[in-house]
């Protein structure tokens, strides 16, 4: 599905991290779709660079690509002078890039805990962090991709959990921090999405979960509002998950 035409989103500057698969590189197509110039990461630069150059070929709008590991200080700073050779300005950054590791408690490590909520959560900061400058000079916004797991914790979700839990509670801290900066700050949260995520199949529930291109969409209606609104959680589910117990047949 192609968005409509999004207000206000044509020839601005977006970052998007996480940008070369499943949700980051719907949104960063999109964007591209809207004529938005967009800067995008993935933990390989070979594979972020070759992503942009499709998203370029496509148009109307151009992306450029570039590594980051947002557990990295180095990479991150890094970043954020990327994005202003690159693009200029920051309109609009996407906190998306996140990693699953699903374990019960007595099976996951110290280090998976540790990688999973210095993604997920610490990157997200560090990135915010590093592009204030660019987002308050030009009135940007802010929209992270958490998750339903940030209010739903689940059986082996200990560090997936305790990540987006965090996320939530930050982005809505900095939602309260920034706005009389003039940065808006929004989180999507979606519910199950067919990406491959953790290791799964792209295509494992593609007939009743949300589509990447699904999340793009409300990404972009959260770009687009007026300066004036502001959508501070959109809560995203499937509209019909499978039953656990369907209810009985009638005749």
């Amino acid at each position: 599905m192609t968005p409509a035409r999004a207000a206000g989103l044509l020839d601005s500057a977006a970052l998007v991290t996480g940008g070369s698969r499943g949700i980051g590189r719907a949104v960063a197509t999109a964007l591209v779709g809207q004529g938005a110039s967009v800067a995008l990461t993935g933990t390989r630069r070979e594979t972020a660079e070759r992503v942009a150059g499709e998203l370029t070929r496509t148009g109307p709008g151009r992306a450029f690509g570039t590594g980051c590991d947002v557990r990295d200080d180095s990479d991150v700073e890094a970043l954020a002078g990327f994005v202003e050779d690159r693009l200029g300005r920051l309109d609009l950054l996407v906190n998306n890039a996140g990693i699953g590791i699903y374990r019960p408690v007595p099976e996951l490590t110290l280090a998976e805990f540790r990688e999973v909520v210095e993604t997920n959560l610490i990157g997200a900061f560090a990135v915010i962090r590093a592009c204030l400058p660019l987002l308050q000079e030009a009135g940007g916004v802010v929209v992270t991709i958490g998750s339903l797991a940030g209010r739903h914790a689940f059986r082996g979700g200990a560090a997936y959990n305790a990540s987006k839990f965090g996320l939530l509670g930050m982005t809505e801290a900095l939602m309260l921090d920034l706005r009389d900066r003039g940065v808006r700050v929004s989180t999507v949260m979606p519910g199950s999405v067919a990406t491959g995520f953790a290791g799964r199949s792209p295509g494992d529930g593609a007939n009743w979960k949300l589509s990447p291109e699904d999340v793009a969409e409300a990404v972009l209606a959260v770009a687009s509002l007026r300066t004036q609104a502001l959508a501070s959680r959109i809560e995203l589910r499937p509209s019909r998950p499978p039953t656990k117990n369907p209810p009985p047949r009638t005749r």
